[in-house]
């Protein structure tokens, strides 16, 4: 009697057990994650940037509208820094929030106004939302920042460099009516400007801070110009 020999195939794969799909589970998180994080950084380095950047263009065309109506706008106004670049200009904008630093340099409206006795303080990001601010370190003391309103157009000198202050971003001087560390209350008897940087993604807590004074206002209509010194 011949004996029947059962066909064999290849051996059932076994199912892998509980601690196996957990670490399974978890590898795929982090890949996940990280494709998640690189997206964020990618975003925020450079869609935020293109964004950004169309958005200061039209508030610049608002204000270029504005002027030509004879009226102020919502905007402050333009900034010209020449370390920054012969091209660069940047509107200005009311508010330190996230919509104002996202469409150009903002202003804090406790602050004096451009040309004003005290402390005409404004703000913007070096990396993301447009950079505005990107070429901050190269500031050097004695650059000149011009900033252009509807009927005038106000010249500071930088009294420091780009480097040469740095905060951490709960100290509250660089905005008093007196940016002076030392002179909390004091009444202001000088036009000065005071540029702060906004927060670096990853990178610090840390401002840098400029102060500048006012040397030299120009009224558009007539072309007088009046030196502050």
């Amino acid at each position: 009697m011949t004996a029947t020999i059962a066909p064999t195939g290849p051996p059932r794969p076994s199912r892998p057990g509980p601690v196996r799909r957990i670490v399974l589970l978890l590898g795929i998180a982090m890949i996940l994650a990280g494709i998640g994080f690189l997206l964020f950084c990618a975003w925020q380095y450079y869609g935020t940037n293109v964004i950004a950047k169309q958005k200061q263009a039209e508030v610049k065309q608002a204000i270029s509208s504005s002027w030509d109506n004879g009226v102020d706008g919502d905007d402050v106004g333009l900034l010209r820094v020449e370390r920054f670049g012969r091209d660069y200009e940047q509107p200005i904008v009311k508010g330190f929030g996230d919509k104002a630093l996202a469409s150009g340099v903002g202003w804090d409206p406790k602050s004096a106004d451009p040309g004003e006795i005290g402390n005409f303080a404004i703000a913007a990001h070096r990396v993301t939302h447009g950079e505005p601010f990107t070429k901050f370190p190269q500031l050097k003391k004695g650059d000149e920042v011009v900033v252009e309103t509807r009927r005038r157009i106000f010249t500071y000198k930088l009294r420091n460099s780009g480097t040469s202050i740095t905060v951490d971003f709960s100290v509250g001087w660089p905005l008093q009516r007196v940016p002076d560390p030392d002179a909390a209350g004091e009444r202001p008897t000088e036009a000065v400007i005071t540029m702060l940087t906004c927060s670096e993604l990853f990178h610090t807590r840390n401002r840098s801070v400029v102060i500048g004074d006012l040397v030299s206002t120009e009224d558009k209509r007539t072309g007088k110009i009046v030196t502050a010194l």
